[in-house]
């Protein structure tokens, strides 16, 4: 029934301001022409990020959002952490890393946080 629909990574925050901040001037997302005051939508490749206010921002203790970079991991890693973002630091048996980056065999990833604490993911595929 929905193989054929696409879905939306959604991110609660509790300032939508502040969020805004982080994805536009740290992320490099681009801002919409018509901002809703509750919501923004940021339109990623061929898919959405859809964030908005709500009192259980931050709440979530597993990954939010996985960017899938392909070869420009590094670089992305590189180009965030000169804006200011932190990446995550987590002690996984038999994954050895390079720089921020966790190496799972062919798979790579390295995650950051938002402001409210949703976890993003940057994978090379």
């Amino acid at each position: 029934m929905l193989e054929t629909k696409e879905p939306r990574a959604t991110i609660a925050v509790r300032n939508l301001e502040a969020a805004r901040q982080f994805y536009e001037g740290k992320v490099g997302l681009t801002p919409p022409h018509n901002p809703d005051p509750r919501m923004v939508n940021y339109r990623c490749g061929h898919a959405w990020l859809f964030v908005y206010e709500s009192e259980n921002a931050g709440t979530n203790k597993a990954t939010s959002v996985t960017w899938i970079v392909g070869d420009d991991l590094a670089e992305t890693v590189r180009a965030l952490a000169e804006k200011g973002v932190a990446f995550e630091q987590y002690d996984i048996p038999d994954a050895p890393k390079e720089g921020d980056v966790y190496v799972f065999g062919a798979i790579k990833t390295a995650w950051f946080k938002d402001p409210d604490g949703n976890i993003h993911a940057l994978v090379n595929g």
